[in-house]
């Protein structure tokens, strides 16, 4: 059982930008336009994910 240390809105904002920086990343990476793309998704669907964990909190 993996256990989440306490999400504080700093942590959460701190994880978010860095998905947000590997998001960017992802587009400039040296790969087909199609895992590019997924990569970008896969990172801000986390990003927003965070962001909606910090609001509520």
């Amino acid at each position: 059982m993996k256990h989440d240390p306490a999400l504080n809105p700093s942590v959460l904002r701190q994880r978010a930008s860095a998905h947000r920086a590997m998001a960017l990343a992802a587009l400039h990476a040296d790969s087909s336009l199609f895992v590019r793309l997924s990569r970008f998704n896969r990172h801000m669907a986390i990003a927003r994910s965070l962001a909606s964990q910090e609001v509520a909190q």
